[in-house]
């Protein structure tokens, strides 16, 4: 049997290596100019290597009735872990994923083939335009994780943009957000003071050394019009090999402080991370 061997390209927006992992036969680690993106096993496609990943996971997991198919719009594509997961978690769901780098989408279905009859649908282009050009209440989740390089793009942090999310998600939907930032949190904070302009409920997952300050890293978002499953999502945190906290209420208010919504004119792309945040080996 051939040994899987590491493929590397540009892309339109850096360069992407795809590398097998030597433990799991079909598993693949996607990185782009070095930074970790995207990890998937072709074999198990609901396998969550990533922390944040499997916190979005589990909110993914609570929404709704168990298994129930759903409409889902995934903002960045990646190797699409998400997408298979819940093509296998959730058959039947129709799945778009908008993704701006052609060349990764190209790189991904070319070497990491999606599965027929997977029903996701691929779109290369902006993740906000995309999304303004799309008919109100036409999904159930949005999930954005996107990062040009390291960085949350500037236009995709405004209130515009969060009420660009409302008006596609249905009255019962939930929006999704992978962030990562380190104290003082300015723009955590300002992300959530703009989410809460649109949302009545928001919800942060995130592990108590980020939220202390001790250290950069992710911080999963959820953003709804309606109560999220608190006590669920909390449980599923704590099980994880690196538990999660789960905030909300008023700890969170507490947190947002003084933190302003934050106006298109006024945007800015999230922090540089440290060097070593998100490094591999």
């Amino acid at each position: 049997m051939t040994e899987p061997i590491p493929v590397s390209r540009t892309t339109d927006f850096g360069v992407a290596k795809l590398m097998p992992d030597v433990d799991r036969e079909r598993a693949w680690l996607l990185t782009v100019d070095g930074a970790p993106q995207s990890y998937v096993d072709l074999d198990e496609p609901s396998y969550l290597e990533f922390e944040y990943a499997r916190r979005l996971g589990h909110v993914l997991d609570t929404f709704g009735e168990p298994g129930r198919d759903l409409d889902v719009v995934h903002l960045g594509g990646g190797a699409l872990t998400l997408p298979r997961y819940l093509a296998v978690t959730r058959p039947g769901s129709r799945q778009d994923v908008v993704e701006a780098d052609r060349g990764l989408l190209e790189l991904v279905v070319e070497q990491l083939p999606l599965p027929d009859g997977a029903g996701i649908s691929l779109h290369p282009a902006d993740a906000r335009a995309w999304l303004e050009g799309a008919p109100a209440g036409s999904a159930d989740v949005i999930v954005a994780d996107v990062f040009g390089g390291s960085r949350v793009p500037a236009h995709l942090t405004s209130l515009a943009y969060a009420r660009e999310a409302g008006r596609v998600l249905r009255d019962d939907g939930v929006y999704l957000a992978n962030l990562a930032d380190a104290s003082p949190f300015a723009f955590l904070r300002s992300q959530l003071a703009t989410f809460a302009e649109e949302f009545e409920e928001l919800v942060l997952i995130a592990e108590p050394a980020v939220l202390r300050g001790r250290r950069f890293g992710n911080a999963v978002l959820v953003a709804s019009h309606h109560p999220v499953d608190i006590g669920a999502l909390a449980r599923l945190t704590a099980a994880d090999a690196f538990p999660a906290r789960v905030e909300h209420g008023p700890g969170l208010r507490k947190f947002i402080g003084s933190a302003r919504p934050v106006r298109d004119e006024d945007a800015v792309p999230s922090p540089e991370p440290p060097d070593g945040a998100f490094g591999i080996g």
